[in-house]
């Protein structure tokens, strides 16, 4: 009997894992609980995003196990990255932090999960095989802040849509950096109609300066992404 469970076992195949952790005793531990699995295999571990894109395309994961906190480039940027090198490669991201700027970006950056470091050891090996699942696991209060996030993008989004044809495209040049001038030179329009609509834009948007009607502008822009996505 036991030879048949051993031969069974070794012919289960295994998703190949690779970690991502600046902090040595993380990394290893980490390392050592994945390892233990008989259906994962951790092929490679790395301490910085520089080292992880150098050799994550040579390890050819299933499952990259990345922290937001790194030195040099962030764990946001690398998944980003690492996408473009490895289209199928699916990342969950485990970190201390449950800022919803921080959840948000590294969905858009192609992040298919997001967990907590105090997550269990049992809840992240399962959530590693629900990732190469095509799954999308969360800790439970990660995903409440998707939510209340993605409702108040929601929100803003109506707001621009109270906006007219020509006012979004102003709103766009003004996002993009475009001088009032340039603006009204780009859309044949005078210096005059231009202060108009911006100050309309302002008012349908419930903001106060340029940087804030740029700011609501490019969340919605990372919404429609987001839904491609």
């Amino acid at each position: 009997m036991k030879n048949i469970a051993d031969k069974n076992r070794s012919s289960t195949p295994s998703i190949k894992v690779v970690v991502v952790e600046d902090q040595s005793w993380l990394r290893e531990n980490l390392v050592q609980e994945i390892s233990r699995d008989s259906h994962l295999s951790c092929v490679n571990a790395y301490r910085t995003a520089e080292a992880a894109l150098r050799g994550i395309p040579k390890d050819q994961p299933d499952v990259v196990l990345m922290d937001i906190n790194l030195p040099g480039i962030d764990g946001v940027e690398c998944v980003k990255r690492l996408k473009n090198l490895l289209p199928e490669v699916r990342c969950l991201m485990l970190t201390v932090y449950e800022e919803s700027e921080k959840i948000f970006n590294s969905l858009v950056a192609g992040a298919s999960g997001y967990l907590l470091k105090r997550t269990s050891t049992e809840e992240l090996l399962d959530a590693i095989r629900q990732v190469h699942g095509s799954g999308s696991p969360m800790s439970s209060s990660i995903a409440r802040k998707v939510v209340a996030y993605f409702n108040e993008m929601g929100k803003e989004k109506s707001e621009t849509n109270k906006l007219s044809p020509r006012e979004q495209e102003v709103l766009e040049l003004l996002a993009n950096g475009s001088s009032y001038k340039e603006i009204a030179d780009q859309l044949s329009l005078t210096l005059e109609t231009i202060r108009m609509n911006i100050k309309h834009i302002y008012g349908k948007l419930h903001v106060h300066s340029r940087g804030e009607a740029a700011a609501k502008y490019m969340r919605e822009s990372s919404f429609r992404v987001s839904k491609k996505i």
